[in-house]
């Protein structure tokens, strides 16, 4: 009696969450599969994420706070002028959690979010340095004027090229989140144009033109702020999905639009013949 009352609650659990269980097995359907690990559900997935704990969402809290901070510094909230304070964001937080993150996903065959983990791993990983002034990078580009060498036009021009490029690099991401869901996509969408603002504010700052980098930087920090707040609703939907929360929270489900994944190629190639 007491297996059978244990069963029927692990049951009931599992229909909570979205599982259908077997004598043998529990089967996750495409939809929640994507919904929880942020990649389309595919026949070579294997059995690790029936045995292993779902990364994503560690990846997605150090992604998170580093950008939440990163956000509000850059609009200088509360009078918060540079990042020097807390340039550990740049090394320890976002960048730990994240590369963590993406060894798991590679570990589990989860595709897009290991690519995703990595690419915002390394930028921040990169932009930090830029916030390190012992590495004195400027120092080629001192003046009298300038000792440091970071107001030099070369030097913030070179950063603004940078992030030129990481902002195509992200746009090339979003295009793929259309696959997956509607958050996911507004995330990569708001980073690329905060990553393409952030570019002009450099930029103007080459060019003298102070107050409107200063304009532009706050503008980079409001859309950096739309990404965290995003990134945090999406995690706050997977924790919940995988704590068996009943609070059917939407992430904007795009995968109904694209054909089935959870078939071999193969297969779908016969198909298309």
């Amino acid at each position: 009696m007491e297996n059978h009352k244990l069963n029927h609650s692990t049951n009931s659990h599992d229909e909570e969450k979205g599982l259908h269980r077997t004598e043998t097995t529990v089967t996750m359907p495409p939809e929640l599969f994507e919904k929880l690990y942020l990649t389309p559900k595919v026949p070579q997935m294997g059995d690790y994420n029936k045995r292993f704990a779902n990364p994503t969402p560690l990846g997605i809290v150090g992604f998170v706070i580093s950008t939440f901070t990163f956000a509000m510094v850059l609009m200088g909230w509360g009078g918060a002028v540079g990042t020097s304070p807390v340039v550990g964001m740049f090394f320890f937080v976002g960048p730990v959690l994240l590369l963590f993150s993406m060894v798991a996903e590679w570990i589990m065959g989860n595709f897009f979010p290991m690519m995703a983990m990595g690419l915002y791993a390394v930028f921040w990983l990169s932009f930090g340095m830029l916030q390190l002034p012992t590495l004195q990078l400027g120092q080629s580009y001192a003046t009298e004027a300038d000792p440091t060498g970071v107001m030099a036009p070369e030097f913030n021009a070179t950063i603004g090229i940078y992030l030129v490029v990481w902002g195509f690099a992200l746009f090339t991401f979003f295009l793929f989140t259309l696959k997956i869901n509607l958050t996911f996509a507004m995330i990569f969408a708001a980073a690329t144009s905060a990553v393409w603002t952030l570019s002009g504010a450099y930029f103007k700052l080459s060019l003298g033109e102070y107050a409107a980098a200063a304009t532009l930087q706050k503008a980079g920090g409001a859309l950096l702020f739309i990404v965290a707040t995003l990134g945090w609703y999406m995690c706050v939907v997977i924790m919940a999905g995988e704590m068996r929360i009943t609070v059917n929270l939407p992430l904007g489900d795009l995968s109904r639009f694209w054909p089935n994944t959870d078939i071999d190629l193969a297969e779908a190639a016969v198909k298309r013949e």
